[in-house]
């Protein structure tokens, strides 16, 4: 799966999902472009999914008729160590993702079972 990292995501978190094909927005020289801008640019390039941390966007990005896909990586903090815990679950994700729509990943904030 080609997926893009969005600029808030550590860059060593791509090495946690080796399995796929993983370029970081800094890499792509996209790391100053908002949300919606990002989602155009990743989807003419032919990425499958934008992995963000950035809560914010399920609220501001109607993803209806586009043909990538987000992913929102909810954790305690923002570190590779925090989001590494979430890794199985991103991997079976990835597995069945579908354009157009925004998934999230990761425990409750408010419920910790």
């Amino acid at each position: 799966m080609k997926i893009l990292l969005d600029h808030c995501v550590p860059k060593p978190f791509k090495y946690e999902l080796s399995k796929h094909e993983i370029s970081t927005a800094r890499e792509m020289g996209w790391e100053t472009l908002k949300n919606g801008e990002l989602l155009e640019q990743a989807q003419s390039r032919g990425f499958e999914i934008v992995i963000t941390v950035d809560q914010n966007m399920r609220y501001q990005q109607n993803l209806m008729g586009r043909s990538i896909a987000v992913c929102v990586l909810i954790a305690l903090g923002i570190t590779t160590e925090d989001l590494r815990p979430l890794v199985p679950a991103l991997e079976e994700l990835l597995s069945k993702v579908q354009p157009g729509m925004l998934y999230e990943v990761g425990k409750s904030l408010r419920n910790s079972t």
